[in-house]
């Protein structure tokens, strides 16, 4: 029974929402970067694309073919980016998977929400779902000169 209630929380009612409510999915032309990132381990995709002005994300796509933890871990990212630098987009990708593996902290504004993906620390098999979209956003923004 301990189990299904973990499940249960794991797929919470929030979870769920967001998985639900993709934001920009729209495609982008001519973007700064794009990145087509796959979870070896469970199938998850991602392919996102940026533009990047005045050392911020101003524009932003993204395809999101993941479990429920990995689109909604994709739809926080996508609601909290706009504007974002690429030091936060590296220290939330670094916040996050510390909230998973070492029992840290949630991640900072803007992407406090991944908060709600906490539950999942004991589900090590999903925690490549959940990192996959700030992992190749990552990747996109190491593609771009200066």
């Amino acid at each position: 029974m301990v189990e299904n209630t973990s499940l249960i929380q794991l797929y919470s009612e929030k979870i769920l929402k967001f998985a639900t409510e993709m934001p920009h999915t729209e495609s982008l032309t001519n973007p700064d970067a794009s990145i087509l990132r796959r979870s070896p381990v469970c199938g998850s995709t991602v392919n996102i694309s940026i533009k990047i002005s005045h050392g911020m994300l101003s524009e932003y796509s993204q395809d999101v073919k993941a479990c429920a933890l990995g689109q909604a871990a994709a739809s926080i990212v996508g609601n909290s980016i706009i504007g974002c630098t690429s030091n936060q987009v590296r220290d939330a990708r670094d916040q996050l998977l510390a909230m998973l593996t070492n029992k840290g902290p949630s991640p900072e504004k803007p992407f406090q929400d991944l908060e709600i993906l906490s539950p999942a620390k004991d589900y090590k098999n999903r925690h490549s779902s959940i990192m996959l979209t700030l992992e190749a956003l990552v990747e996109a923004l190491e593609t771009i000169p200066g």
